[in-house]
């Protein structure tokens, strides 16, 4: 018998689970509605990230980096978040036509005013207000 059979027969008679692993890992997909119920729950105040990553089961690198992913896409969304509004009261003797038709939106760019009443048409205020843009 050599050293190396004696090594392999169990000396106490006890039997151990060996589990074979056979052929590559995968990468988990986590949907983008995942991702984003994620990130959500890091942004509460109290937040902690590795927690938050321990109990989804993931690395606190990766909720960092959907963080970081989420900062960006919303800094290069083309349209704003939010837009002030103001109302004003406009001491007028007589309403004009479009505040008599439904009212009038007043479009502040730089030092340009555009006001849009009801009814006017879509294509023609984008442009409009693209061409201010492009003017500043």
């Amino acid at each position: 018998m050599s050293k190396l059979d004696h090594m392999l027969e169990p000396e106490t008679g006890s039997v151990h689970r060996l589990e074979v692993i056979s052929g590559t890992g995968r990468r988990r997909r986590f949907s983008d509605e995942f991702r984003a119920m994620v990130v959500e729950e890091t942004l509460a105040p109290d937040a902690v990230v590795s927690q938050i990553a321990r109990r989804h089961r993931l690395m606190p690198q990766q909720v960092f980096t959907w963080r970081r992913q989420a900062r960006k896409a919303s800094r290069e969304s083309d349209a704003p978040m939010f837009v002030p509004a103001v109302i004003e009261e406009q001491p007028t003797s007589r309403p004009t036509a479009a505040e008599r038709s439904g009212g009038i939106i007043e479009i502040q760019i730089g030092g340009s005013l555009v006001r849009v009443g009801s009814g006017a048409d879509v294509e023609t205020v984008a442009a409009v207000i693209a061409a201010l843009k492009r003017a500043k």
